[in-house]
């Protein structure tokens, strides 16, 4: 056999890799209404730019007739490339081959690929397409996936780390996804779960489909366990290429700048989004919209602990992390979830360098007996943590209510914030002026011939003697009261005057926020 015969066999042997489960299995993931591990990555990546590793690698088990089949690339692509121009490495199970499930080699493929994303500094992306550990090799399986869970936590907020969700992930599986920063999911063809609804109903008697216990709309919309979802892979896909166009590739990078128009920065249309009655809702991302940059927002978790608005953004080509109460759900009280949901997205701004902004209008942390025995006094810490933590540009914007503990642990000076701003109409106080009212003057308001009257006027007078924000202005609380329509011009100042930020804490192994 001579050199062209060998290199023959080379592509002969690619092709047959290439090919993973076959034509008939390819058609049967198709008729799912699913694509292969190769077409989502040719999807994700730009064009050409996909390099595999390890296609050769296979299995060696040899009980329960494994030794018999052959399973082409081991069930999973790796490999690197580039979104958006700049690099990534990844992973993509292949259904077709022994239903994506883990083994051995699998994971060993998985692993290595990761410890290159960390050497190099880039991204690193799962596509999750899988039955499952891969029963017939036994506790090796199990140990493959442990391989994969310390790589995700030892590399957590060292490079970004993304997971979707392109079919089933079950059991153990779930434990990597979750580690991550984000997981994407596709309706209807995504599920996540511990235990399978036939294995639920054995042994609890409940009965319930794959799609209502694991689907998408559960774990964006219930469980908080996934940040978007989208009715297709095309889309889902090109919603993780959005979101890679926010993040820097590692931790010792900033994220990327664009180079922006210079419109005007002033916005009039702002003193007509939020209304002047405090009691009245309104939408958040109307006053988002006013002041980053144009079609920039991306939300994250849109549909879990609606109370609380957060996502990416880009405020003149600057990217920022946004948290924002949102009036309109709850009177944009924090509760157990949003206050989960907002403490790990401002950790992971701090752990990637992005500036966070806070948009604040909070009555204060949600009452109620469900809440006080479910925690919120510790899950409500974790957004004091979360905040104190961070050494990124913080700065705060208080457009309406600022109450009681809601008002510190939402970025205030006294944990660290570098500048808080506040509307001439901000009501920064113990409590709202009603509630304060009926505590401090509760015996004039009781002795009183017309309490209603009475009621009304101490509430007025306390409004206007604490309950505005040039009190906490006056003990250097608040940095400055603007004008509202000056908001977007005073955070392009304050962030181009913190891009050389620098601030450490005391040494030390790491914290333990209140989990």
């Amino acid at each position: 056999m001579d050199i062209y015969e060998k290199i023959n066999d080379l592509y002969d042997r690619k092709r047959e890799i290439e090919l993973g489960g076959g034509d008939e299995r390819i058609e049967k993931q198709h008729a799912k209404g699913k694509l292969t591990a190769r077409e989502r990555i040719d999807l994700l990546v730009d064009k050409g730019t996909f390099v595999e590793l390890n296609p050769f690698v296979e299995h060696r088990t040899v009980d329960f007739g494994m030794d018999t089949q052959n399973g082409p690339g081991e069930g999973v692509v790796t490999g690197y490339g580039k979104v958006n121009g700049r690099a990534i490495y990844l992973f993509s199970q292949d259904f077709t081959v022994f239903g994506g499930a883990l083994g051995e080699m699998h994971a060993m493929k998985i692993a290595n690929v990761m410890d290159l994303a960390a050497k190099n500094g880039a991204p690193f992306i799962g596509l999750n397409d899988s039955g499952g550990a891969r029963i017939q090799e036994g506790v090796l399986s199990l140990d493959g996936y442990g391989h994969i869970f310390y790589r995700n936590t030892i590399y957590s907020g060292v490079i970004p780390q993304i997971s979707v969700i392109l079919g089933p992930c079950a059991g153990g599986a779930v434990y990597s996804p979750a580690i991550t920063d984000f997981v994407f999911m596709v309706d209807k063809t995504s599920q996540m779960f511990i235990t399978g609804p036939k294995v639920i109903e054995t042994v609890t008697g409940e009965k319930i489909s794959s799609e209502d216990l694991g689907g998408s709309k559960v774990h964006n919309a219930i469980s908080g366990n996934a940040h978007f979802r989208a009715e297709t892979e095309q889309e889902i896909l090109q919603q993780v290429r959005d979101l890679l166009s926010f993040l820097p590739q590692n931790n010792d990078e900033k994220p990327p700048r664009l180079e922006v128009d210079n419109l005007d920065d002033y916005r009039p249309d702002l003193t007509d989004v939020v209304p002047f009655d405090a009691i009245r809702p309104y939408d958040i991302r109307r006053v988002v919209e006013q002041v980053v940059d144009q079609d920039s927002f991306m939300e994250v978790q849109k549909e879990f602990a609606r109370n609380v608005v957060i996502g990416l953004a880009r405020i003149k080509g600057e990217v920022v992390g946004l948290v924002c109460n949102q009036p309109k759900v709850m009177a944009g009280g924090l509760d157990i979830n949003s206050s989960d949901k907002a403490a790990r997205f401002i950790r992971f701004c701090d752990s990637f360098n992005i500036p966070i902004i806070t948009f604040e209008d909070v009555t204060g942390f949600f009452p109620g007996i469900k809440q006080e025995h479910g925690g919120i006094i510790r899950h409500g810490a974790k957004i004091l943590y979360a905040y104190s933590e961070a050494t990124v540009p913080k700065m705060t914007v208080i457009l309406r209510k600022a109450y009681g503990g809601a008002y510190v642990a939402l970025n205030s000076k006294s944990i660290g914030a570098d500048l808080v701003f506040a509307w001439p109409n901000a009501e920064i106080a113990v409590m709202g002026p009603q509630g304060a009212a009926n505590v401090i003057f509760s015996r004039e308001i009781a002795q009183s011939d017309n309490p209603e009257q009475t009621r009304a006027t101490k509430i007025e007078e306390y409004r206007e003697k604490f309950a505005n924000p040039y009190v906490a202005a006056a003990r250097g609380m608040v940095d400055d009261v603007i004008d509202p329509r000056e908001t977007r011009i005073k955070l392009i100042q304050a962030l181009d005057m913190m891009r050389n930020k620098k601030e450490t804490r005391p040494a030390k192994k790491h914290g333990n926020i209140p989990l």
